[in-house]
């Protein structure tokens, strides 16, 4: 979902004050949506998200049989059987979408074939195409990319250990495993975010977890009933007001409402290694995810640090941000074990490194994340998105404590996941 639009981003010397609410949950909404699909009964979901990729998981469920509508900011969900699609599903920029689905899909009784954007189309499939084929999945790709064909069909059980860190190739598996004959566990090489698992018991799965390891009971399909799902805002989306609060002399911010699963807080953790002021208020729980409000203050004395091993699976896709932040640090900051990030929406590691050079960092690329000499004054400049949403955000953030007036081109891609974003960041600079 990218554009042409360039949006100008004026420099340094306006905080960011006040308080504010980010959009709901992305890898929720996901979640409850296909959960909603494949269980009996009727699913009523409050604060889904709104951006592009879960629009994507929506259609494509439509395309399927269910019926999803949204009335006064509730979502319902609905379907008496998954039914053959009547053409291919595109995904469109969402690799939650198409490997969720393939989960879903590889149990079927018919052919569906799942595709996507350009951007998608490059993304790799073969770590879910792998388990979902050794659990009976006939599954066709283009070379381990979309588009995949998957004839579904009767699955049996596996014991998966799994080669990456991957909350969408374990919830695949898991999906999958639902239809399938006997109990299949996956083993990760470090623990992922547990959102699947959580909201799957919601509806009725017998899910187990010890560790880096889930075991889904059998059969768990028959036993999945509509419920009441709340989705906390996106702790993805809340980073770029905190960290352009942490940067910016005199900001004072409050995102209220936040989902601050344990498996989702390590960018705070890593903000905060850094010296960053960020406070945890008025915890509670909202279907069974933990929920804060999460204030951010500007940060004099921010240092640079190293971020690596089992910090980076629960802040992959924060590490965007968390650059930009690095660069107003004083030291060095060090990112390694990060190489997913060359495969997410874009090459985030080259993309971030380009344009935050581009603004007069020192940045420095390596084969699994990068290099950031912080405490350099940034300047403005004109960068690029990459097509990417997380990129744009993240250089919008940088571009609020440079010199001058930033631009950003290919900004409309911010839509896959937080619509408004530009708005929200200038209301949020005008103190609104």
């Amino acid at each position: 979902m990218s554009g042409k639009t360039t949006i100008t981003i004026a420099g340094k010397g306006r905080p960011v004050r006040g308080a504010a609410s980010v959009p709901g949950d992305k890898s929720i909404s996901h979640r409850a949506l296909i959960a909603g699909a494949i269980a009996r009964g009727r699913t009523e979901i409050t604060n889904l998200a709104d951006g592009g990729d879960v629009a994507s998981t929506a259609a494509a469920l439509r395309s399927l049989g269910a019926s999803i509508e949204t009335s006064a900011g509730k979502t319902t969900v609905s379907c008496e059987k998954l039914t053959r699609p009547p053409g291919a599903i595109d995904a469109g920029n969402s690799g939650t979408t198409a490997r969720l689905l393939a989960g879903v899909l590889s149990a079927q009784p018919f052919e569906s074939t799942v595709t996507g954007d350009r951007y998608l189309k490059k993304r790799p499939m073969e770590r879910v195409i792998t388990p979902l084929s050794l659990m009976g999945a006939d599954i066709s790709s283009n070379g381990g990319r979309l588009p995949l064909t998957i004839r579904g069909g009767k699955l049996s059980a596996i014991h998966y250990r799994a080669p990456v860190a991957s909350a969408q190739v374990k919830s695949a598996v898991a999906l999958a495993a639902l239809f399938a004959e006997g109990d299949t566990t996956v083993i990760e090489p470090a623990k992922t975010r547990d959102h699947t698992e959580i909201m799957l018991r919601r509806f009725g799965a017998r899910i187990t977890t010890a560790g880096t390891e889930i075991t889904v009971e059998g059969g768990g399909a028959e036993r999945l009933r509509g419920t009441q799902v709340e989705v906390p805002g996106d702790l993805s989306s809340a980073i770029f007001p905190v960290a352009a609060a942490l940067v910016n002399p005199g900001s004072d911010v409050t995102v209220k409402d936040v989902g601050v699963n344990p498996a989702r807080t390590g960018a705070i953790d890593i903000l905060r290694k850094m010296g960053a002021d960020i406070r945890l208020s008025n915890t509670r729980s909202a279907g069974g995810e933990p929920v804060a409000d999460i204030t951010a203050a500007w940060t004099d004395g921010l240092r640079g640090v190293e971020i690596g091993g089992n910090e980076v699976p629960g802040a992959i896709d924060e590490l965007p941000a968390i650059a930009a932040v690095a660069c107003f640090a004083h030291g060095k900051t060090t990112i390694s074990g990060a190489g997913e990030l060359r495969v997410k929406e874009s090459d985030r590691i080259k993309a971030m490194a380009e344009g935050l050079g581009n603004l007069g960092a020192k940045v420095e690329e390596t084969a699994d994340g990068m290099r950031i000499e912080g405490g350099r004054p940034l300047r403005a400049g004109t960068v690029g998105s990459a097509g990417d949403h997380r990129v744009a955000m993240a250089l919008a953030v940088a571009a609020t404590g440079a010199e001058g007036e930033s631009r950003i081109e290919d900004a409309d891609c911010v839509a896959i996941s937080f619509r408004g974003f530009f708005e929200f960041l200038e209301n949020l600079r005008a103190g609104k």
